[in-house]
């Protein structure tokens, strides 16, 4: 019976602050475990066009009667925007529903645990859309070098994409897929070292755009570089830089290991190049040879990933793969840099002051 229960599914979207995200709201209409019911956008017009697309009569401009109203069981949370995710996830959580959710989670750590402990006090589960954590080809990859496959972990570089956000909003933006991707291989961090830059100086609070972009809240820095220590020795690396190469192609993780570099490219259909040597100087690269047909190839099938993690996690009682504990920590490591550079030095995980350290 579990295997055909239909879940009903509220979408909330907010068109020109955010809009409906990474098209989670056809993802959900697209899977079979979902049954769309209504749709909240505060703008009308958006509202209206996304009902048609979704093909439902209830529209509501107020998110919050629409919960109280049709008591769903699944919440979208569309928006790319982050400023409203907080409140969003709340009034969701307050109706005793389970939440998908567009990436970045949060502005702060502070944040984020408010969002967990809303969830888990009334046994509702979360997916962050960081479509990467679910992915086939990643989970193959890992696998494999969990088997040994380019030795032993000695580090991972990983960059934003360092298009024209490259900075502080790509920090934020791209930064916690990478993050993220990072601790598939590294594990949880134990601390982080961070500078900040602007012109090739060191940031003041002059100058932190208060209200970044896409409502991320204080972000700063044309140049961000941080060291993060993983257990086992393994030392992570991450940087962002402003440069006038900008075509964002330079997303990703590289994984060194003592036989052999991994080099993953970031996207729906990750690119994963291997060398196996044990000189990293002068190997002959060549694409890791993939299982045929491994999934997915679109960003629909990337969101039917997430949202069959959701459905498994409520049914089977467990933490999602793409949870928010996971979601939580890339929002740490992004916001650990800017607390570094804050101090001069570096800073344990779990950090101690949780709000925004450029605020």
């Amino acid at each position: 019976m579990a295997d055909t229960k239909k879940y009903r599914t509220a979408v909330i979207g907010r068109t020109g602050r955010g809009n409906y995200g990474h098209n989670l709201d056809l993802g959900a209409k697209a899977h079979s475990r979902f049954d769309i019911i209504a749709v909240a956008d505060e703008d009308a017009a958006g509202g209206r066009r996304a009902a048609d697309r979704l093909g439902v009569r209830a529209v509501y401009a107020d998110y919050t009667r629409m919960l109280r109203e049709e008591k769903p069981e699944i919440v979208v949370i569309a928006p790319r925007w982050v400023d409203c995710h907080l409140d969003m996830l709340l009034a969701a959580a307050e109706a005793r529903a389970s939440i998908f959710m567009e990436k970045p989670m949060a502005r702060t750590p502070a944040e984020c645990d408010r969002m967990i402990d809303a969830c888990d006090r009334v046994h509702a589960r979360m997916v962050v859309a960081h479509n990467m954590r679910v992915n086939p080809i990643l989970d193959f990859v890992e696998k494999r070098v969990s088997e040994g496959l380019i030795g032993e972990i000695q580090e991972i570089r990983g960059r934003g994409k360092e298009d024209r956000r490259a900075g502080g909003e790509d920090l934020m933006v791209l930064g916690t897929h990478t993050f993220d991707l990072m601790r598939r291989f590294g594990g949880d961090p134990a601390w982080a070292f961070g500078r900040v830059t602007v012109r090739g100086r060191d940031i003041t609070a002059d100058d932190v755009n208060r209200n970044g972009p896409e409502g991320l809240g204080p972000i700063a820095g044309d140049a961000i570089a941080g060291v993060f220590g993983f257990g086992g020795g393994i030392t992570g690396y991450f940087a962002s830089r402003q440069t006038s190469e900008s075509s964002g192609l330079r997303w990703g993780v590289d994984v060194h290991g003592s036989r052999g570099i991994v080099a993953i490219r970031g996207g729906h259909v990750p690119q994963v190049w291997l060398t196996e040597s044990v000189s990293w100087t002068g190997a002959p690269w060549r694409p890791l040879e993939i299982p045929r047909g491994t999934p997915p190839a679109s960003e629909l099938e990337a969101n039917q990933l997430m949202l069959t993690d959701l459905v498994d996690a409520i049914e089977q009682r467990r933490e999602p793969q793409a949870g928010g504990r996971c979601a939580r920590w890339a929002i740490e490591m992004a916001q650990s840099l800017y607390a570094s550079q804050r101090i001069g030095g570096r800073v344990r995980f779990p950090m101690a002051r949780r709000g925004h350290p450029l605020s």
